[in-house]
């Protein structure tokens, strides 16, 4: 078992015959990694996401998490079972569940689920908000929630796509330095997309830039 928790090799996806938008990419992460990829609206970051998330197959290479192959384009483990966390910017919340149970959502067998969601809550400081409904709260506390409820199952893997985009500049240098702190004290990988230059060297320890499908 080696301690790369993602694998990708010569890993090729198009969604038509004349467009390319995955072209040869190759990326390992070990554990503890910090990686942001960098590039422009359209150069194929979030296909990548999609990819290692098993929401789309590849038309060539394959992908490990944990030396176990996920994605290839015979097999596609499904998103559930790849023990992978993903934010996106659309914090996509459950409007009628509180904040507590939004966090609760899918750890709900788990008999520590309680533990867990308050010890989130205090973590990301937004226990004051546990009663509260989506739409009662501020879109950079949104983002926290939605972080909450992304590693609520201790994935070992947390992937993040443009997760502060739609958020003022104040708001996402705050968020920039407590998440970095959460970061900080956690032992998953992560992956975060971006195209915020700023964003990438405060969160991660490496960048990759990405232009037209290709690591460059």
């Amino acid at each position: 078992m080696s301690n790369l928790i993602l694998e990708i090799k010569n890993l090729c996806h198009s969604y038509s015959e004349h467009a390319l938008s995955i072209e040869n990419i190759n990326l390992e992460i070990g554990s503890r990694d910090r990686v942001s990829i960098l590039g422009p609206s359209g150069c194929g970051k979030s296909t990548l996401l999609r990819l290692i998330a098993g929401l789309e197959k590849p038309d060539q290479g394959e992908i490990k998490i944990n030396d176990i192959k996920v994605s290839d384009n015979k097999n596609l483990i499904p998103p559930e079972k790849r023990n992978i966390g993903l934010v996106v910017q659309e914090k996509a919340l459950f409007p009628h569940l509180s904040v507590f149970e939004n966090i609760c959502f899918g750890i709900k067998k788990n008999k520590d689920k309680d533990l867990i969601a308050s010890e989130l809550l205090n973590l990301l400081k937004i226990d004051s908000l546990k009663n509260k409904y989506p739409h009662e709260i501020s879109g950079g506390e949104q983002q926290r929630v939605a972080l909450a409820r992304s590693l609520a199952p201790k994935p070992n893997f947390l992937m993040l796509d443009e997760p502060f985009s739609a958020l003022d500049e104040d708001l996402k240098e705050t968020l920039y330095k407590d998440i970095s702190q959460v970061f900080s004290d956690m032992s998953s990988a992560i992956l975060l997309v971006t195209h915020d230059r700023n964003e990438a060297e405060i969160m991660t320890n490496k960048q990759i830039r990405m232009e037209e499908g290709k690591f460059i």
